[in-house]
């Protein structure tokens, strides 16, 4: 089973394990760089949680994810026509302030992830910025049913540093935020440079 046939045959569970988790902390991260009513790109949005929220805070969101179940269960939690698309097949270019990728580009293969990475930078503005978060660690490989790369800050420069015009503005080590997880999580702000 690939990551994908795993979120279409488990995404009521994953709908109720992930949909009330608090994100206060990231959320605040990530605000910190956008202005009023900016465009952001949900990028892996699983339950529509983050989506929602947004929403609520008055930005105009754009969904999207590469499982058609969770994209189900997301347009039903928030009301969007959420967009059926992997990582790989995004093609916008200067449409969003934000793109917010929270435990979703964790599931690219580091041998993928510049690539996508590049295609996020793609899709920002000027300034616009990335909010990712990853498994804190250096392990790639399949865990519990799904496809996962793990990330260093040293992982992450590594593959950032071949992307001119992006960079790391901020990040964090944190906890998981749901009950009885003890795992770490880094969370990254990578900005696009005006021109690149």
């Amino acid at each position: 089973m690939d990551t994908i046939d795993y979120y279409n045959s488990n995404a009521d569970s994953f709908f109720s394990s992930t949909v009330e988790a608090d994100m206060t902390a990231q959320y605040d991260m990530f605000e910190n760089y956008l202005h009023t009513g900016a465009l952001i790109l949900d990028c892996g949005c699983g339950s529509g949680r983050d989506s929602r929220y947004f929403l609520s805070r008055g930005y105009h969101v754009t969904a999207m994810d590469g499982s058609e179940e969770m994209c189900r269960k997301a347009a039903e939690y928030t009301g969007l026509k959420v967009k059926n698309i992997l990582f790989q097949d995004m093609d916008f270019e200067n449409e969003f302030d934000g793109v917010w990728a929270c435990a979703s580009l964790l599931h690219v293969r580091r041998d993928q992830m510049r690539a996508v990475l590049c295609k996020i930078c793609r899709a920002l503005r000027d300034r616009g910025v990335l909010y990712a978060s990853f498994k804190y660690g250096c392990y790639d490989g399949d865990r519990n049913g799904r496809s996962y790369t793990d990330m260093t800050e040293e992982g992450f420069d590594e593959i950032l540093s071949g992307i001119p015009g992006f960079s790391v503005r901020e990040r964090s080590i944190t906890s998981d935020v749901r009950p009885g997880r003890d795992e770490k999580w880094l969370n990254v702000i990578v900005e696009k440079h005006v021109n690149s």
